[in-house]
């Protein structure tokens, strides 16, 4: 699975103008399946996410995960980060895993996130979401499990 993290202030996703997650400070993560994903790299990428240290201490260091300062999570889903652009100037998204794998990934991933975190919202897998996000730093970091 790959990811793509960003630290932010707030963030929240809509979905036909109507709010469906929000957070304040913490992550938020847009999530992509590939073709070869299961529900192993649905756990790492939970492990990961509750584990990474980007937020500050008290020296100015990013040495504390979102569990540290009881931040939240914004999980989307977003096939589009499995796009190849080597071919020309029009992506091709066969790197994301078929609909029924992603959904059942996204969905073990929102799952098992919720079993761990008090504060995780999320997108709607397949729709037309509109996100909005004040990135803290700005901190951008992409990641991949297997």
């Amino acid at each position: 699975m790959m990811a793509l993290i960003q630290r932010v202030r707030r963030a929240r996703v809509q979905v036909g103008g109507e709010t469906v997650g929000e957070i304040g400070q913490g992550l938020l993560a847009l999530v992509c399946a590939q073709p070869a994903d299961s529900e192993a790299q649905a756990v790492k990428l939970v492990d990961k996410l509750l584990k990474l240290r980007v937020f500050s201490d008290e020296a100015g260091k990013m040495n504390r995960s979102v569990q540290d300062v009881q931040g939240g999570l914004l999980i989307v889903s977003q096939f589009t980060l499995a796009a190849d652009t080597s071919g020309g100037n029009r992506p091709s998204f066969t790197g994301a895993a078929p609909a029924e794998l992603g959904r059942h990934l996204y969905e073990r991933v929102l799952q098992l996130a919720r079993e761990r975190h008090p504060a995780v919202a999320a997108g709607v897998f397949g729709a037309d979401m509109q996100v909005e996000l004040v990135n803290d730093g700005p901190v951008t970091i992409p990641m991949t499990v297997v």
